[in-house]
């Protein structure tokens, strides 16, 4: 005896699978509305972008705006002040409290930020990092940082702050700001860029006769190339009436003689040590001061 069983199975098959389909459907449909819904109103944030996406809301070029109202603002002054800060990371709170400090502070003329300035080298937090400098009375510039090249920090620098080797003029005085995070480029780029170094020399000569040079990464660090420390000492000898050079990265206030023939280098803390210092540039030299705060 022959049994059908299709059409059996047919109209089961069909009384099971409408349901969950149409069910399916119907909550698809509600997702998608909820989503336009979203974008189109002020919670449109709730879809978050990249942390290295180098969408950056607010102010970008800040270095060469700030050296701008610099030169202008210096040009003819025999006596100028100048705070160095470095290593700020994530610590906004004692951050936001060195700012205040440096505005309470007399006479500050600009601001050198030694680099350091985020964590990771996530846009937002160069974001938080520039809004919370952005509250001093005066110009600041900033160098990059080890670990402002995290991620797609680097390129996000280049949009916030500019180029990475820099210089400007206060007062008859050179301010060099030498990129020397040679570990970033796993040695492949020509960090520090002697080249740069080079040029710095005689351009805008009529307009200084003394140099200090500014960087993250001192000689015989982790992050410097140290295969060529000899030859970055000899190239600072061609660098018109040199005074002294400053850097971050150490994490402590210290003043060392790398080369042990009188050219100091100035090591400025990180923010949570809550110190930082101030130069005082003179016709005769200048004067430098540890502050706490």
């Amino acid at each position: 005896m022959r049994v059908e069983r299709t059409p059996h199975l047919k109209k089961l098959t069909s009384n099971i699978r409408t349901p969950y389909y149409n069910v399916s459907m119907r909550y698809i449909t509600i997702f998608l509305t909820i989503c336009t819904y979203l974008s189109l109103t002020s919670c449109g944030s709730w879809f978050d972008t990249h942390p290295y996406d180098i969408n950056i809301h607010g102010e970008t070029d800040i270095n060469t705006h700030n050296i701008a109202a610099i030169e202008k603002e210096n040009a003819n002054k025999e006596t100028f002040r100048v705070a160095f800060i470095s290593d700020t990371h994530l610590w906004h709170s004692d951050t936001r409290d060195e700012v205040a400090n440096i505005n309470n502070q007399p006479n500050i003329d600009f601001v050198i930020h030694l680099g350091d300035l985020t964590d990771t080298g996530t846009t937002k937090e160069f974001e938080w990092s520039r809004d919370i400098l952005q509250q001093l009375n005066c110009p600041y510039v900033a160098l990059i940082g080890n670990h402002d090249f995290l991620g797609t920090g680097d390129q996000t620098y280049n949009v916030m702050y500019g180029q990475m080797d820099f210089s400007f003029i206060a007062g008859r005085v050179k301010f060099i700001c030498l990129d020397t995070n040679a570990t970033e480029y796993d040695y492949l780029a020509a960090i520090p860029n002697f080249d740069f170094l080079e040029e710095e020399m005689t351009k805008n000569s009529e307009l200084f006769d003394r140099t200090v040079l500014i960087m993250h990464a001192p000689p015989y660090s982790d992050q410097f190339n140290n295969n060529v420390c000899k030859a970055f000492r000899r190239y600072l000898d061609f660098l018109p009436g040199l005074m002294c050079c400053v850097y971050g990265h150490c994490h402590n206030h210290e003043i060392n003689e790398f080369y042990n023939d009188g050219l100091r280098f100035y090591g400025i803390d990180n923010a949570e040590h809550r110190n930082y210092r101030i130069f005082t540039f003179t016709p005769d030299g200048y004067e430098e001061e540890l502050v706490n705060y």
